[in-house]
């Protein structure tokens, strides 16, 4: 009898039968209803857990990718301040800049602040004075035109503004604004505000809300004139084909510009916001994980369970000359499907919500009566998402990994159980 029960038959690895004991097993009878319920708690919990951290990973990369393109878009990639003496020399120094390989537009510029001023409003603004020519190539405003147009920018008196600014102040393309700096003309009484109203020849829209609302383009002569530049220029900002590899022109820049330079590149000037964006992307991949390990321990207590309660078809299958690798790979085939199919479930469900981000946002605006992405707080004025399939790879592979991890202990035990005592028990 002893070697009739410990006589095993030899079947190839994931025989047909493995596969129908495992589907059976997942089918719980009424009695096995708690295991059942287990199994689906671990499927939900792998199925949200995937799909949660695909949807903030790709809303962390398109806030990422829409910020930078918005910052770098209108301000330069690197920026040249003068060292020693004013930039007076500043048309010279631009078209040797320009003529570097690499670098598609060098902008000399007047920033100044200003109080900006209606008669129903007030708002502090930046003013930055910029040719016509330099800011018809700036694509992010140039595109976005709202109202108006940068026709005739250098003739005359007129600027552009953002959109949020000209709601904020309730005014329109060929209204007048009114700007005030501090330091005006000087007479004996000292040095007077300058109050100048000038007219409104463009509204655009970036979709950052911060430059929307705190930005004013004017004619480089007008701004020298209006901030008491005497011919000179406050810097030069370099826009280059590729930002990601701005270490390679700083010393092509530094040599072109022919004079003493300090340069600042776009990492150094926006370090501390990126920086706190990279950091909380990692922490929460870090807490999301979270969910798909508790996930894949339910998996664990439930094939626990189950090879507990199945003991007594365990040790049958045993004495009919079942492997112990039979057993083992049939409660692997069991809890591995819990994980594979939560997996793929999930990652369908991730892209979908993803796809569709902007649609569910306003949908849930208009049910909850709220604004979920204030453009104040998040600076853009859609939510954005940008699927990174590198990054999406790992998390599947990552919960299929610990889905397959969580089933070995359970499919062992079940492997070792002993037939004699498992229906000596039973």
């Amino acid at each position: 009898m002893d070697e009739t029960m410990t006589e095993t038959v030899q079947t190839a690895p994931f025989a047909p039968f493995e596969w129908m004991l495992s589907a059976r097993y997942l089918r719980a009878r009424r009695k096995e209803g708690f295991i059942s319920v287990i199994a689906g708690f671990s499927f939900l919990g792998i199925m949200l857990g995937v799909a949660t951290l695909i949807i903030v990973m790709a809303v962390m990369n398109g806030f990422r990718k829409e910020l930078l393109d918005k910052i770098l878009g209108l301000n330069g990639h690197i920026l040249v301040q003068p060292l020693e003496s004013p930039l007076t020399d500043w048309k010279d120094v631009a078209d040797r800049l320009s003529q570097v390989d690499g670098i598609r537009l060098a902008a000399p510029g007047v920033d100044g602040q200003a109080l900006a001023s209606s008669p129903w409003n007030a708002s502090g603004v930046l003013v930055r004075g910029i040719r016509s020519d330099d800011l018809n190539n700036l694509t992010s405003i140039a595109k976005n035109i709202k109202q108006g147009s940068l026709e005739g920018f250098d003739e005359g008196q007129g600027v552009a503004i953002g959109r949020r600014l000209a709601d904020q102040l309730s005014l329109h393309a060929g209204d007048s604004i009114t700007l005030v700096a501090p330091k005006g003309a000087v007479t004996p009484m000292g040095t007077t505000p300058r109050i100048k109203p000038y007219k409104i020849v463009a509204v655009f829209e970036i979709g950052m809300s911060e430059y929307d609302l705190g930005f004013v383009f004017m004619p480089l002569a007008e701004a020298q004139a209006y901030f008491n530049r005497s011919n000179d220029v406050t810097s030069i900002e370099v826009f280059t084909t590729n930002p990601d590899k701005i270490d390679a022109f700083r010393k092509a820049v530094t040599e072109a510009a022919g004079r003493p330079v300090f340069l600042v590149d776009w990492r150094q000037r926006n370090s501390t916001f990126f920086n706190a964006l990279q950091v909380e992307r990692n922490v929460m991949f870090l807490i999301l994980t979270m969910i798909v390990l508790v996930a894949a321990l339910n998996i664990v207590s439930g094939l626990i369970m189950l090879v507990k309660d199945k003991g007594s078809d365990i040790a049958i299958l045993r004495t009919m000359g079942a492997s112990q690798g039979s057993i083992m790979r049939i409660f692997l085939i069991t809890g591995a499907s819990i994980g594979v199919v939560g997996t793929l479930v999930g990652f369908f469900v991730g892209l979908v919500i993803c796809l569709n981000i902007e649609s569910i946002r306003q949908f849930l605006s208009w049910l909850t009566s709220t604004e979920l992405f204030s453009p104040e707080l998040y600076f853009l004025s859609k939510l954005p998402a940008e699927i990174d399939i590198g990054e999406t790879t790992a998390v599947v592979i990552m919960a299929l990994t610990l889905s397959f991890l969580a089933t070995l202990y359970p499919s062992w035990r079940a492997a070792r159980l002993d037939p004699v005592e498992a229906l000596r028990y039973e």
